[in-house]
């Protein structure tokens, strides 16, 4: 019974994933009218490291070693300072979210374009992937397709979602090949205390205040609480166990879950075209994560 409950834990994972990283947007769409975005990132970095390290002590966890900070500094500065920072700096730079979530979409393409350049014969991406992952590109332009214009792109916060996308790529690679496994309590701890560090400069030259609404409030509770201690969790978990294509490939059902979060809690349309978009979507991630080795 212990097996049993122990393979159906592992096998919710992905899908406890997706749920929870898709509030992201509802999160930052509750909360950046009070705040400029590096400076929430950097109290919910800081909030979070406590957390960790307040649940390392009562779990008498010990830190990773010392030849492993380095590199999980590294993958915490472009997976959490990078890629949050850029997403969160573009949208409010004007970019709408469907825009952000495009581009960030793209990453389980531009992974397995990498993978198949570099990797072995035996781990390169299969026809049924590739097939998966252009199905799951395909379900993803359709979900956000109507929102294309909801935001100006401007040179700027075009710069701020590309560089998001090549951190979060990067940053997935390179944790996948350099950091060990490790206790995640104890490297997301590092990672996020990283990610501090490189962001608090930036965010003490934002001009606009923090004003601590009830809205505010609840954001960074659930930023730290779901999103960084949940997901992020969640997410180094699925870099160690899974394959990179099929992690990054989970990524396609965000914006889709994230647009029916935004139907529910704020009325946004969610039209049968999208509803079309999801269920390709969902199909095409199936044929990535059914297909890894």
């Amino acid at each position: 019974m212990g097996a049993a409950s122990s393979g159906a834990l592992l096998r919710a994972m992905p899908w406890v994933f997706v749920l929870i990283w898709s509030t992201g947007f509802v999160v930052a769409r509750l909360g950046m009218p009070h705040a400029p975005p590096l400076s929430f990132l950097c109290v919910r970095y800081a909030l979070s490291v406590l957390c960790f390290a307040l649940w390392m002590k009562l779990a008498r966890v010990a830190w990773p070693p010392r030849a492993q900070w380095r590199p999980l500094a590294i993958s915490g500065m472009l997976m959490h300072a990078g890629y949050l920072g850029g997403v969160w700096s573009a949208v409010k730079a004007g970019m709408g979210a469907g825009t952000v979530a495009l581009l960030v979409g793209l990453q389980p393409v531009l992974t397995a374009i990498w993978i198949s350049i570099t990797a072995s014969a035996e781990h390169r991406v299969t026809p049924r992937q590739w097939l998966g992952l252009a199905l799951g590109l395909g379900g993803l332009a359709l979900v956000v397709w109507r929102k294309l214009g909801v935001g100006e792109v401007t040179p700027a916060n075009l710069a701020l979602a590309v560089g998001a996308l090549l951190a979060i790529t990067v940053g997935t690679l390179y944790q996948k090949r350099h950091v060990r496994v490790a206790d995640v309590r104890a490297a997301s701890a590092v990672q996020l205390a990283a990610a501090l560090l490189v962001s608090l400069p930036f965010a003490l030259l934002e001009a606009e205040p923090m004003r601590w609404h009830p809205d505010l409030i609840t954001a960074l509770a659930w930023s730290v609480l779901a999103l960084t201690l949940g997901g992020s969790s969640l997410l180094y978990l699925l870099i160690q166990r899974g394959a990179a294509t099929q992690v990054t490939s989970l990524l396609y059902l965000v914006p889709p879950c994230t647009a029916a979060m935004a139907w529910a809690l704020f009325g946004e349309a969610f039209t049968p075209l999208m509803m079309m978009g999801m269920a390709l979507t969902a199909i095409g991630v199936a044929l990535v994560l059914r297909d890894g080795r």
